[in-house]
């Protein structure tokens, strides 16, 4: 647990440096703010994208596993789901360049 407070410190400090160094040579207005935002949001939405998919995937081998005669009924639900999960973290990519260009 030290070890990951000992790392999420040394982000934090990071990131909020690279902010500083950048903000004085920002005179176009950009605002570093939103783009390191949408940055988090990208990565949340691939994190929760992948975790999810994962777990289905988990739970579709468990199915045919347990009943090898079901795995062509199991497929094709299991792969429609998985792009319906791709595509929510293909919104969140939308989004988020949205949000960084102003569109």
């Amino acid at each position: 647990m030290k070890r990951i407070t000992q790392i999420l410190t040394l982000m934090a400090v990071l990131v909020v440096s690279t902010a500083a160094m950048a903000a004085e040579g920002a005179t176009a207005g950009g605002n570093t703010g939103l783009a390191y935002a949408a940055a988090i949001a990208i990565a949340i939405a691939a994190f929760g994208g992948a975790f999810g998919q994962s777990m289905a995937i988990k739970s579709a081998l468990d199915g045919i596993g347990r009943n090898p005669s079901a795995a062509g009924k199991i497929t094709t639900p299991m792969i429609i789901g998985l792009a319906m999960i791709e595509s929510l973290v293909i919104y969140a990519l939308v989004i988020a360049l949205m949000l960084v260009l102003k569109i």
